[in-house]
């Protein structure tokens, strides 16, 4: 296999450290070594990457919400009337897409079918369809009533992305299910949210036993759990039973943020703030003014911002990306997170830049593999031809991406 050296460099490693000049020698699937300022590496077997001095070589970015196999829809029941047949293509296409847009991993956060996220993730392992590395979830495990749960009386066979149980025993039942069909994470819906009347966000919707029996079994197999936790204490169960990333947060109150930074070693947060961003001040393609208003998005945004800031001053680990293949937040736009966070939560663009590179790689459990230009590390690299620190929305460019790598195998390369 031939190796790869980029030259002419400036080399954003992700670990915190300022951009420095330089050379990166990556030699199958890894980083071998790494040359700073005039220092030169061999050249050897190696197809020489020129970067002109200006272009900047990062980690490829690491979606930790993703959701591959929907398709920038406008309501949930759409998703489930889509035959498996046509939603497989659908999730071939967009994993082939978040390489196209410098997205080299993601951590599923619900698949539409309970097998779908298993089939990509295998058939991305075997080298068959293009997509990034991936940890593939399970449907939305939902309560009667919950997000999710299309259902009526009158019409009691509408289904979305949601499995549906009642009490610790069906949980325990649907968790060994999916298990056994392959998937590496089981997707909790502990609380309600902001589109289920019934059921707003600030509600806990699942029972405490329900989360203890899903979490026994995930455990017993050593696997890993997500939950969709906005109320506190739904945050509180999550920590509680061992849910390794918890997304939106957004209602944390004061115990279960102490929660979360007694157990900053191991959670993770990923607040998900695209829709409610893009809604509260972007949004007049899809809302009037009014219902910006009556939704709450821009005091929902202010008080997650609030959140997030002090959850940052803890020391807890956020996750950037999140709930894009909507129709507010289409595949493409994962990225616009970065300048979320730097615009309403104060992030520093470093920061941001670790919410979806050395974070990410930590939550996906390679924490000395993944997200960062260190020697040894994963090849997942994107040269970019400009500064994302200065300026993170050149990587919602698809041209300003001049080489995609992923596993030290280029995806795209602009000659």
């Amino acid at each position: 296999m031939e190796n790869t050296l980029f030259t002419g460099v400036n080399i954003l490693d992700c670990t915190g450290a300022e951009p420095y000049p330089g050379e990166v020698l990556v030699e199958g699937k890894r980083i071998t070594a790494i040359a700073r300022g005039t220092d030169k590496l061999p050249r050897d077997n190696s197809d020489v990457i020129e970067g002109g001095g200006t272009a900047t070589l990062m980690p490829g970015l690491i979606e930790s919400h993703a959701h591959l196999s929907i398709d920038n829809v406008d309501d949930l029941a759409s998703i489930g009337m889509i035959p498996p047949e046509e939603n497989t293509l659908i999730a071939m296409r967009n994993a082939a897409f978040y390489l196209d847009c410098g997205i080299t991993s993601c951590i599923s956060a619900a698949a539409s079918k309970a097998r779908m996220d298993v089939v990509i993730r295998n058939a991305i392992n075997k080298g068959e369809i293009a997509g990034p590395r991936l940890l593939a979830a399970s449907p939305w495990l939902t309560v009667t009533g919950g997000l999710g749960d299309m259902r009526t009386l009158h019409m009691p066979d509408i289904s979305s992305m949601a499995l549906m149980a009642d009490g610790p025993e069906e949980f325990r039942r649907l968790t060994r299910e999916l298990i056994r069909e392959g998937v590496d994470i089981i997707k909790l819906v502990i609380s309600g949210d902001t589109f289920v009347p019934h059921a707003p966000s600030d509600s806990t919707v699942m029972s405490e036993a329900e989360v203890a029996a899903a979490a026994e079994v995930v455990h017993a197999h050593g696997k890993r759990m997500s939950a969709h936790a906005r109320s506190a204490d739904s945050v509180k169960l999550a920590v509680k039973h061992g849910v390794k990333v918890i997304y939106h947060a957004n209602f944390a109150d004061e115990e279960a943020i102490d929660m979360l930074e007694a157990n900053k070693d191991w959670v993770f947060v990923s607040p998900n703030i695209g829709f409610t961003a893009t809604a509260a001040y972007e949004g007049s393609e899809w809302f009037t003014e009014e219902e910006v208003v009556e939704l709450g998005f821009r005091e929902e945004l202010e008080g997650a911002a609030k959140g997030l800031q002090e959850l940052r001053r803890r020391g807890i680990r956020i996750l950037g990306g999140g709930d894009y293949g909507f129709f507010v937040t289409p595949h493409g736009d994962n990225a616009k997170d970065l300048g979320h966070l730097i615009k309403y939560c104060g992030f520093t663009p470093m920061e941001a830049l670790q919410s979806m590179t050395k974070h990410g790689g930590a939550a996906m459990d390679l924490p000395n593999e993944l997200g960062q230009i260190q020697e040894g590390f994963l090849a997942d690299l994107l040269l970019v031809d400009g500064d994302p620190l200065a300026e993170p929305e050149v990587l919602l460019d698809r041209d300003k991406l001049i080489a995609v790598m992923k596993d030290g195998q280029f995806h795209k390369q602009s000659k």
